[in-house]
């Protein structure tokens, strides 16, 4: 029937019954777009913190080789991500209880190739069957020169090359507690990582005499 039919008084109970259900339904509507802007605004603010920051672990003091990384030795920070290098650890879980390979300085990120592990040979050579050998060298100030990540040529004492661009990766430095006693003086091995059948020469080797190395 058309509306125009209907009296005045129908046409205004129509007219009322119909206007809050519209009105609920764009209010309804408003309210859905305003959380829609507000979810989106907060995405954007998170993608943005997930993209340009990460949390990195550093060191909250100076760390010396061999030592033994405790909770308490490390800080967690938020850092550009540009600036985070490969390998950065951010789990202090997997941090502790493992041992420092060089010095870390207050504040620095620490990195996987900072602390001992089983992927510690490889990811230093970068090849698979990687292994670590502790060289004891016949010159004590080589040995002092060494740093952690320094390449190094292994020969005997009768210049016979054991192995070619070995790693080292952990020097403890002189008259350490972990030295090898040479004669008059404390002596501490290098560990240097280098191939499975170079490792096993070198091990040989040091056995009947001291090493010496060439740096590259």
């Amino acid at each position: 029937m058309p509306l125009d039919r209907l009296g005045p008084r129908l046409r205004d109970r129509l007219a009322s019954a119909v206007r809050p259900g519209w009105t609920r339904t764009m209010a309804v509507r408003r309210v859905a777009a305003a959380a829609l802007l507000v979810a989106a605004a907060v995405i954007a603010l998170a993608g943005t913190r997930a993209n340009g920051e990460f949390e990195v672990l550093v060191a909250a003091h100076d760390l010396l080789p061999g030592q033994v990384v405790a909770a308490g030795d490390l800080t967690t920070r938020l850092v550009a991500g540009s600036t985070v290098p490969t390998g950065a650890i951010s789990d202090t879980a997997l941090a502790t209880g493992r041992t420092v390979t060089g010095r870390v300085r207050t504040g620095e990120m620490l990195t996987d190739t900072r602390l001992l592990s089983s992927r510690l040979p490889a990811d230093l050579t970068g090849v698979d069957d990687a292994r670590l050998v502790p060289v004891r060298l016949s010159d004590e100030a080589v040995t002092s020169l060494l740093r952690p990540g320094d390449v190094v040529d292994v020969l005997t004492d009768s210049a016979d090359v054991l192995a070619r661009r070995a790693v080292v990766a952990m020097h403890t430095g002189q008259n350490s507690p972990t030295g090898i006693s040479a004669g008059r003086s404390t002596v501490a091995p290098v560990l240097l990582a280098m191939d499975v059948a170079a490792a096993h020469r070198v091990a040989a080797a040091g056995l009947d005499s001291s090493l010496a190395v060439v740096l590259h």
